[in-house]
């Protein structure tokens, strides 16, 4: 029991103190990963084996070298031209991107998602002269909001489809109703307005249209590793294959190959592409890794099940609002992964003794802890990415700035997501 509180405590710690010191944020979480294994809450062979998600970490660093190399092609510049060239002006133009974004992540991991297109929305900023930290803000908060939209979009939906044994096509229809694709839809049709009305009266960058010069694309071969990434992730999620992580490193690998080789840009070039790479938010990752799967291996989520149980009682839709409210806050701060496994049982479970259909809870559940990761930059790796990239880029963002973004996109989502599924499931 005393483990239990004291990792608890590390655990909030960490989160207290990468808020604080958010430049330092690499070291904070392998400390605190350290520390962990230091006081003996899990060993340390346990920590690197199976708490550190090796297979997402190898996805993140092959996309960041695709991701790199499709910068270096300038086929994001071109993109970024034709698409503010063909819509009317550049708030619509960016919520296009956004859009977009969604609807890849619905079939792609999204941290991958969000490396693929940084390059275009970092191209449309520098080419409107304006931060780029709202809209890479916005690629992360878009790409997490349609994680659970379909079976191969993220861990949590195939969690999901595992406990309750969902094809497929049980995402878009299931029993003679709309599915969960289509409640997440009504999210993003929400977010997209938000964005839309974001970036047209508080940017004020809506109205302009600025006249472009096509850019000269250097080489269509990281596009194709970019495709070729793509079609790997959906077909490795679709079968469930774990090793989608060394697919993309192999990618990667063949990417900086071919740099060094085809392309004749000298070892010393290919040196500094890796160096740059994001680092800091790789070691921020394996220390989080540690620390939240031992904060789920000593019961504290099972404790906390148990708790809400007693609180919501006979009331059905105090339920609902519970289990989406708790949901929000915990995957805010907390890896969502660890939390839905706990929360699935005890979600059909209530929903069962209610009389009510167990995919209203379970719903509920997921979309909650799906759009929650969205209220912090510390609730989903794509939030982590992003903020890596802006660093990198020389406009960091701070807590309030996400904030800023993070708090009324997953109000607005998630309410609107919310309000479909009652009305379809209630």
């Amino acid at each position: 029991m005393e483990m239990k509180w004291i990792v608890l405590a590390l655990a909030a710690l960490m989160y207290v103190t990468v808020i604080i010191f958010s430049d330092k944020k690499h070291w904070v979480s392998l400390i605190a990963g350290a520390a962990v294994i230091l006081i003996g809450a899990v060993s340390p062979s346990h920590a690197l084996i199976t708490l550190i998600n090796w297979n997402i970490l190898g996805i993140y660093i092959g996309s960041l070298i695709i991701a790199e190399l499709f910068l270096y092609s300038r086929v994001p510049n071109r993109l970024a031209d034709m698409i503010i060239e063909k819509l009317p002006d550049t708030g619509t133009a960016i919520t296009a991107i956004l859009i977009m974004t969604g609807i890849i992540s619905a079939f792609v991991e999204n941290v991958a998602t969000v490396l693929v297109m940084a390059p275009i929305a970092l191209s449309v900023c520098k080419k409107l002269r304006i931060t780029p930290i709202y809209f890479m803000a916005g690629l992360a908060v878009m790409a997490n909001l349609q994680g659970t939209a379909t079976l191969v979009g993220d861990p949590p939906s195939m969690i999901f489809a595992s406990y309750a044994r969902y094809g497929f096509n049980d995402f878009f229809i299931y029993e003679g109703r709309l599915s969960i694709f289509f409640v997440v839809q009504m999210g993003m049709i929400a977010g997209a307005l938000y964005f839309y009305l974001y970036f047209t009266k508080v940017a004020n960058i809506g109205k302009q249209k600025i006249s472009v010069e096509r850019e000269s694309i250097v080489s269509f071969f990281p596009t194709i590793l970019l495709l070729l990434m793509i079609v790997a992730l959906a077909v490795c999620s679709f079968f469930h294959i774990e090793y989608s992580g060394a697919f993309v490193m192999i990618l990667g690998i063949a990417g900086l190959i071919w740099f060094r080789f085809v392309r004749k840009e000298g070892l010393q070039k290919t040196a500094l592409m890796i160096k740059n790479l994001d680092w800091e938010t790789i070691g921020f990752l394996i220390g989080v890794f540690i620390v939240i799967g031992t904060v789920s291996e000593t019961g504290l989520l099972e404790d906390f099940a148990l708790f809400l149980r007693g609180i919501i009682g006979g009331n059905k839709l105090l339920g609902f609002a519970v289990i989406i409210l708790v949901s929000v806050i915990i995957s805010g701060f907390v890896d969502n992964v660890p939390y839905i496994i706990v929360m699935l049982p005890v979600a059909a479970t209530l929903a069962q003794n209610l009389g009510l259909k167990s995919e209203l809870y379970m719903f509920a559940l997921l979309v909650g802890s799906c759009m929650g990761g969205n209220l912090t930059p510390f609730g989903a790796s794509a939030n982590i990415a992003a903020m890596g990239i802006l660093k990198k880029q020389g406009a960091p963002m701070s807590f309030a700035d996400w904030c800023k973004i993070g708090v009324p996109f997953t109000l607005i989502t998630t309410a609107a997501a919310s309000i479909l599924l009652w009305f379809l499931w209630g």
